[in-house]
């Protein structure tokens, strides 16, 4: 039992600071923006915290380069359409960098808000029309018009059912489910003809697994490699969870007011998005993208 729940509090920093970040933050303020040479520092002690620890290849990473050096590996997961969706969030900024996503949103405060990618595209000026106000408000503000997301739908191997945080991947009867993630990135615009947030997060029950039937198959080749959990919480610190990647180069255009309209109601009581992890560039934290 202890394990288990060990493991709900560790898969949960996919998409949720851990402990580490929340006590880092009590001795610098969210809401300023970090040096280079901080960024810096992150990366050597993460490279310090992993040497010869025998972690496996870490996430998130450039999906443009392919180069990695880290020599664990593991069984790539089936394809999500042969598992379990068990649930699904979103981050502010891309976590990844390439394809469309390639504009550095900056450093950010160190604890993952206000850095990560942004998409590199140009919106017209009516898709670009300010909304009310900003959606899905959480502690380190909302989503504006123009703001970049990057969704994980987040599949696993146990028989689940979809539900909040990332202990829905998990059950009694496995605690090392095989996941894969299709990450999705989404520029928010003010356009009633663009993507519906709510039909594409839509979940239902097909052929005896959950699935999001409306996920997009549009948005280019995905980027399939091996790599791990993510958010802030594991900027200084490897994650130990081993985790299939399927991420899509392309952004596609969704309406602010859906995104608003699925942080006020949706399964897996997600009302913001949350903060990213640092890019991965420690080639001996990176499986070679074959």
């Amino acid at each position: 039992m202890k394990y288990k729940l060990l493991s709900l509090a560790a898969i949960a920093a996919l998409s949720l600071p851990s402990a580490l970040s929340l006590a880092a933050a009590k001795s610098e303020l969210h809401s300023q923006t970090i040096s280079d040479s901080l960024i810096a520092k992150q990366r050597k002690n993460l490279a310090a915290n992993t040497a010869g620890q025998g972690f496996g290849p870490q996430s998130p990473r450039n999906i443009d380069n392919s180069a990695g050096a880290n020599p664990v590996v593991f069984a790539e997961a089936p394809a999500y359409s042969q598992m379990n969706l068990c649930n699904i969030h979103m981050h502010k900024n891309a976590e990844h960098a390439g394809g469309e996503f390639s504009r550095y949103a900056g450093n950010g405060d160190g604890h993952g808000y206000q850095s990560g990618y942004k998409y590199a595209g140009q919106l017209s000026p009516s898709e670009s029309k300010a909304w009310a106000k900003p959606v899905c408000q959480g502690e380190h503000g909302g989503l504006e018009v123009g703001d970049t997301i990057e969704v994980h739908y987040v599949h696993s191997s146990a028989q689940i059912q979809p539900g909040p945080t990332l202990a829905s991947c998990l059950n009694d009867a496995i605690n090392n489910p095989q996941l894969r993630v299709e990450a999705q990135v989404f520029v928010l615009v003010n356009d009633s003809n663009a993507l519906d947030f709510v039909d594409l997060t839509k979940v239902k029950k097909m052929e005896g697994l959950y699935q999001a039937p409306n996920i997009l198959n549009n948005t280019g080749q995905p980027v399939n490699y091996l790599g791990s959990t993510t958010g802030p919480g594991y900027n200084e610190h490897g994650s130990p969870f081993q985790v299939s990647w399927s991420v899509h180069p392309k952004v596609a255009k969704v309406t602010i007011e859906s995104v608003g309209r699925w942080c006020e109601k949706n399964q897996f009581n997600e009302d913001h998005a949350h903060g990213v992890r640092n890019l991965v560039t420690n080639p001996e934290l990176l499986a070679k993208i074959k």
